[in-house]
């Protein structure tokens, strides 16, 4: 039973992608790869993440990702697999798992949640719908205390302190996030190694760190963007989460139930 709910997890993921533009991206010999297509392989690939949010070099990879496949699969048709036994077989093995994800989505959105129960829910739980403190930062990552003082100490005579970081960053920094700017986007208090946050908590925003901030790997500069304090998100702005939760509570219990139901009159034979 729980490997048939969590298939229908898998395949509800997929169901709630909210629909984007279908913005064309590349086309390989005359099919072609969409913002859409892209984001869902993102998705499904990626729990909790999208194309938007990914840098310029991780795009262009995952797009490369597709334009490959796009081609593989071109060549694997080519290769008739499609007329073996074994692709017939495991076809069909897809094919009732598809059916058995379709039926389930159905069964989940035949059930109604009231805006009580949500609500209820919501201030039952409240702790789970805190938004903790958080800092976007950048940083530019040097081997020594003595390089890194020295970029300290060229960003201090900057007018133009933020573009003169991310100019710093691209060149100097021997961080991943180097090419990239320093950027580190958002990320709470314990997403870092405690120096690095107790020093960019600490900041305020549009400042950069008055000395080299040493870490388990090297001495950080950190330049902070902006910041957000601890919030309580609104029932509004989480109602559409609490309610698909409900749903799939009270769709687990609907399953065991049914097939408590579906073994009394099947005729089953365990050996």
């Amino acid at each position: 039973m729980y490997k048939i709910f969590k298939i229908s997890l898998i395949f509800l993921s997929l169901m709630t992608i909210s629909t984007m533009a279908s913005e064309i991206l590349a086309t390989v010999n005359g099919q072609t790869i969409t913002q859409e297509d892209v984001n869902n392989f993102v998705v499904t690939s990626i729990p909790g993440a999208s194309f938007d949010a990914l840098t310029e070099a991780q795009r262009k990879s995952v797009l490369n990702q597709m334009i490959e496949r796009k081609l593989f699969l071109a060549d694997a048709k080519k290769s008739k697999i499609v007329n073996k036994a074994e692709f017939t077989k495991a076809l069909e093995k897809l094919k009732e798992n598809l059916i058995l994800d379709f039926w389930m989505k159905e069964k989940v959105e035949e059930i109604v949640i009231s805006d009580k129960e949500a609500e209820a829910f919501y201030q039952k739980n409240s702790e789970k719908f805190v938004q903790p403190a958080s800092v976007k930062a950048r940083h530019i990552l040097l081997s020594t205390q003595e390089e890194a003082q020295a970029i300290i100490d060229e960003l201090m005579d900057s007018q133009q302190l933020e573009e003169k970081f991310i100019e710093l960053a691209k060149t100097k920094s021997t961080g991943p996030s180097g090419p990239n700017g320093g950027n580190l986007g958002w990320f709470t208090q314990d997403q870092m190694v405690p120096e690095f946050s107790d020093a960019a908590f600490a900041m305020f925003k549009g400042q950069i760190s008055k000395k080299p901030i040493q870490t388990q790997f090297g001495y950080h500069v950190i330049y902070v963007e902006d910041k957000k304090d601890k919030t309580v998100l609104d029932f509004k702005d989480v109602k559409a989460d609490i309610v698909q939760t409900l749903r799939m509570q009270q769709f687990k219990s609907k399953l065991e139930e049914l097939g408590e139901k579906l073994k009394k009159t099947a005729k089953i034979t365990v050996k």
